[in-house]
């Protein structure tokens, strides 16, 4: 199975992860501690482009809700950019698309948050 997980820095406090392949049971840790990793190191705005995942179980929704809540213990904000329709619909079946933002790219995502992201 592929996965990776490109990220990269927009400011000191914006970051945008873009994983690759599906996330399931033994990736998702993975996305958890590269955003927590982002967290600790001051990212409290986190942008998450889901246009490549293949796959997403309940442990990947996990570690979304998970991030969202732990960045806005940090008054930080998660958003989601452009989930594959397989994703979007199990967004949709879990009502987690009341939970999260999102948008139809990452520039929209930036734009979305405090400051502008950028």
């Amino acid at each position: 199975m592929n996965f990776e997980i490109n990220s990269r820095t927009v400011n000191n406090q914006t970051a945008v992860v873009a994983p690759v392949g599906e996330v399931d049971l033994h990736t998702a840790p993975e996305i958890k501690q590269h955003i927590a990793a982002l967290s600790d190191q001051g990212c409290t705005q986190i942008v998450v482009d889901l246009s490549r995942i293949d796959y997403m179980d309940s442990t990947g929704l996990g570690v979304l809700v998970g991030a969202l809540k732990r960045l806005r213990e940090k008054d930080g904000e998660l958003r989601l950019v452009q989930p594959t329709p397989r994703v979007m619909r199990v967004l949709e079946i879990t009502r987690l698309v009341n939970v999260f933002q999102i948008f139809h790219s990452e520039e929209e995502a930036l734009n979305s948050l405090p400051g502008g992201g950028a």
